[in-house]
């Protein structure tokens, strides 16, 4: 008669939990595709009689590095980033150029872009690869800003150079640079051309928001995992100091010059279809008609073909050249008559979560809820290990017990908090996972097959109930032996020395002595804590969404 209620109240509440907490999540439309024109990549032109026509091996190339000091405005910090300019051996007249922007990651001037570059060089430009500006930052707080300024410089850098052509400097960018190529447009309008690979032309938060949630359900983990993915990309990270999550990279600038749009049939980090129709309709409104996309078959974010977390993945067949011979047209003024949209049909599988924005109010309750539980499990941990310590002190000196638990209470605590961790250990698990598959899907790798993120949701589900009711057979315990001792006759005994009857203290020593839960301050202390850290674990599930019963 009292745990069955116990148990309903505290369901109750952490169900409440998880649906207040809840983020709805538009997947529609579903299975998006944008048709090609042509299944053939190749970009051609029509090429008037008598102008040379630059190809790929046509010229040796010769390396050099140089040196550059760039500054983050926002901290006045400096970086020296090195940069291997690559040009074309004895090439006559002024060239065309490409400064190189990093995706994601740490990458230098000589573990990047090594074959693409050496590859327009080959055919009359002259490139540049610089070590990306990271400061002191790390991918959680890029700056961005100072980011397009380091990649500017180098623009400049190559402009001022004698065989460069200062009007057909372009940039090559990828994944995460694209991102930052937006802002170096705003920034210098005579940037000639652009490559983009993989373009994110979302915001940081609805285009991770929209790859994560993909990328869970082609991993194979419970669809119960979805909703982590909804109220981690729902955090007001400006709370944080991060800015960056929801930045416009689009602008009237970003598609106002020659584009190419270059996507993986493998790629599961980009919205492609919604990604094409943006770009295309950003181009148009700023009356830019000259974009060319091309699909690829087989391949992954990178355009590499395979797992790009191993060293030597070539590139998607024909891409270099294709990539080339667009580039060469452009820097000539040539008139395309390719279709501008070719290769693979280029497909979507869910929408881009568009309605996705920061909740101040949800991000405040999850960094005091985590924080708090954190400090209480600390807290239990550095009691228990004290107990331990002074119950082999006392053990020696045969003195008073330390916790001195009655009733079972000290066992009980045990084994709750014991399957409490455990759950929250297979939580961590089944996200892990999942989390382990969508880097190697990022990559361009085959995750393994799905296990633990599968069926760790419904089994910790499973396990939070019967928790619970063991919490809530705990405190019916306690609240019958509480009973038999005669405390639920305290507010009686109150208003009876209120009323000038025998006073509280002499009612209360005619009470049952022995203790409820245990014989020491620090027992009930160790208990307390103890349970306030497993009930925050319980909250925690209940945040990200344990408690909503499908």
């Amino acid at each position: 008669m009292t745990s069955l209620p116990v148990f309903i109240i505290l369901m109750g509440l952490l169900a409440s939990v998880s649906h207040l907490t809840a983020v709805p999540w538009k997947y529609e439309p579903v299975d998006q595709n944008f048709p090609t024109l042509t299944p053939d990549t190749a970009v051609t032109f029509d090429w008037p009689a008598g102008v040379d026509r630059d190809a790929v091996g046509q010229y040796q190339v010769e390396s050099r590095h140089q040196e550059l000091s760039v500054e983050r405005p926002a901290t006045g910090e400096h970086q020296r980033i090195r940069i291997l300019i690559r040009a074309p051996k004895e090439a006559s007249g002024h060239r065309p150029a490409v400064v190189f922007m990093h995706g994601a990651g740490y990458g230098t001037c000589d573990n990047s872009f090594g074959d693409v570059a050496r590859t327009l060089a080959s055919a009359g430009f002259v490139t540049a690869v610089l070590d990306k500006p990271v400061w002191s930052t790390n991918d959680a707080d890029r700056d961005y800003p100072a980011s397009a300024k380091a990649y500017e410089r180098v623009a400049n850098l190559l402009r001022d150079r004698a065989d460069v052509d200062a009007s057909k400097v372009g940039i090559y960018a990828t994944s995460e640079s694209t991102w930052i190529a937006a802002m170096l447009l705003t920034m210098d309008h005579r940037i000639a051309f652009q490559i983009l690979l993989s373009p994110m032309v979302y915001s940081p938060r609805h285009a991770m928001g929209f790859f994560v949630a993909q990328d869970f359900a082609i991993a194979g983990a419970n669809q119960g995992y979805q909703s982590v993915v909804r109220r981690l990309f729902s955090t007001d990270a400006s709370l944080l100091g991060l800015n960056n999550l929801d930045i416009d990279p689009t602008d009237r600038s970003t598609y106002a010059i020659p584009t190419l749009l270059a996507y993986g049939a493998k790629d599961v980090m980009t919205a492609q279809v919604e990604g094409v129709q943006r770009v295309l309709a950003q181009a148009h409104a700023s009356g830019n008609e000259n974009v060319t996309v091309r699909s690829y078959p087989v391949s992954n974010h990178v355009l590499r073909l395979g797992d790009e977390a191993r060293t030597g993945t070539p590139l998607a067949d024909h891409y270099q050249q294709d990539m080339v011979d667009w580039a060469v047209g452009q820097v000539h003024g040539l008139h395309q008559t390719s279709p501008s949209v070719g290769g693979a049909t280029i497909h979507q599988s869910i929408a881009v979560p568009t309605d996705l924005r920061g909740r101040r109010s949800l991000t405040i309750y999850m960094l005091v809820l985590h924080l708090l539980t954190l400090v209480l499990l600390l807290a239990a941990l550095i009691m228990a290990l004290a107990a331990g310590l002074m119950k082999l002190f006392r053990l020696r000196r045969r003195k008073d017990p330390v916790l001195g638990f009655s009733h079972g209470f000290g066992g009980t605590l045990v084994t709750i908090t014991g399957t409490t961790l455990a759950t929250l250990v297979l939580f961590g698990a089944g996200l892990g996972q999942v989390i382990m598959a969508v880097v190697r899907l990022g990559w361009g790798g085959v995750p393994d097959q799905a296990g633990v993120s599968y069926w760790s949701w419904p089994v910790i589900q499973v396990v939070c109930a019967l928790v619970i009711w063991a919490w809530s057979r705990t405190f019916a315990r306690m609240v019958e032996v509480a009973s038999l001792r005669g405390l639920d006759r305290l507010p009686d005994q109150v208003r009876t020395s209120k009323a000038g009857g025998p006073s509280l203290r002499q009612q209360m020593r005619s009470m049952d002595p022995r203790p409820v839960l245990a014989s020491t301050r620090f027992g009930v202390a160790l208990f307390t804590v103890t349970t306030l850290a497993m009930f925050g674990v319980l909250l925690i599930f209940a945040f990200w969404g344990l408690f909503i019963y499908q």
